[in-house]
């Protein structure tokens, strides 16, 4: 009796000790849905000096978290890792010599490869960033990449003014989306290029002058009614390939094209007669570079004003799947093969 006494005491120290989570680990790059496994790892029961104890809320499932377990992605954590980038959590706990952050806090990671698919986690107070708490879950764990994308792109490489033109394809797209709705609060005109579907086409047009695109045109429409009619200010390019063409077609003089992604996986076209006759400026754009580089007020300011539109009702997130980790399989390989609703691990 004595010694069984004795095991239980045992057991239940080791208890206090540590606390079990689950985590998507994958340990070798890889399709995703056969490389990433649920696992369950233990955290100290005491959280570790600096270091801050997140319960990890919501985190999407993204193109760039894909192409980072498949290895093709310039951000490449060590092995095994825990996928996910973006995502949304409250602060538990905070260790010794933390005083930035408190307890009920929301935070997002502050840097590419977190890893935010998981339950729970300790990480260093500088790995994360406080935001909003008025903040909803889908809005806080999808802040970091598709709206802050759009929000840069219209703020850093032209001088906008109210009434100016936009013009940008991928528009049904995260930042697509975003682009729109903050075109829509600043006063500007966004011409949105879409591909032609067989189905649904009058909606989704709908659905996007809603957000705030001034004009929903399709690729061929673009080729065959609306080239040379448009002065845009601003291209953003997503697409690439034959896409880039078309907006390259409705540039006005000196104005500039951005890309940030390329979906065709073809090269970026452009007319000579673009850069002769109109002088437009080719630049490139990536989020995560963009953190790296620090711009700590700046990025104050961006989430602030964020936080402010979609608290608001003045930007809308997307429509998503909310899905267990348990079913990170299915909804891994979903994620490669359906773009019709983000999916988001809760």
């Amino acid at each position: 009796l004595q010694m069984l006494s004795s095991i239980r005491m045992h057991q239940s120290i080791s208890s206090i000790r540590s606390l079990s989570t689950l985590q998507l680990v994958y340990s070798e790059h890889g399709d995703p849905s056969k490389v990433v496994r649920p696992t369950t790892v233990s955290l100290p029961s005491s959280v570790p000096s600096g270091n801050v104890r997140v319960s990890w809320l919501a985190a999407p499932i993204n193109p760039a978290d894909i192409n980072q377990i498949q290895g093709v992605y310039p951000v490449k954590p060590p092995l095994p890792a825990v996928g996910g980038n973006e995502g949304v959590g409250r602060v538990e706990e905070v260790g010794e010599g933390v005083s930035s952050l408190n307890k009920g806090d929301l935070v997002i990671p502050a840097r590419s490869g977190l890893g935010t698919w998981r339950k729970m986690g300790d990480h260093l107070v500088d790995h994360l960033w406080p935001i909003d708490n008025r903040l909803s879950l889908e809005a806080g764990a999808t802040l970091q990449v598709n709206p802050s994308t759009a929000y840069r792109m219209l703020k850093d490489f032209e001088n906008l003014q109210e009434g100016d033109t936009v013009i940008q394809n991928g528009a049904n797209s995260g930042v697509g989306r975003s682009v729109m709705q903050i075109c829509k609060i600043r006063g500007l005109k966004c011409v949105s290029v879409v591909r032609s579907r067989e189905t649904g086409m009058e909606e989704l047009k709908e659905e996007l002058s809603e957000l705030g695109s001034t004009t929903v045109v399709t690729e061929e429409e673009m080729a065959s009614k609306m080239r040379g009619k448009i002065r845009a200010r601003l291209a953003l390019n997503c697409v690439g390939g034959r896409s880039s063409l078309f907006l390259a077609g409705a540039m006005a003089k000196r104005a500039t094209m951005v890309t940030y992604g390329g979906m065709s996986k073809q090269p970026l076209s452009i007319p000579t007669a673009a850069f002769i006759f109109n002088d437009v400026s080719l630049r490139g754009f990536w989020m995560s570079r963009w953190y790296e580089e620090g711009n700590t007020e700046e990025r104050n300011v961006m989430y602030r004003d964020l936080a402010d539109w979609f608290v608001s009702g003045k930007m809308k997130t997307p429509p998503f799947e909310k899905i267990s980790m348990d079913g990170a399989t299915a909804a891994l390989e979903k994620a490669q093969t359906k773009f019709d609703k983000k999916m988001l691990f809760v």
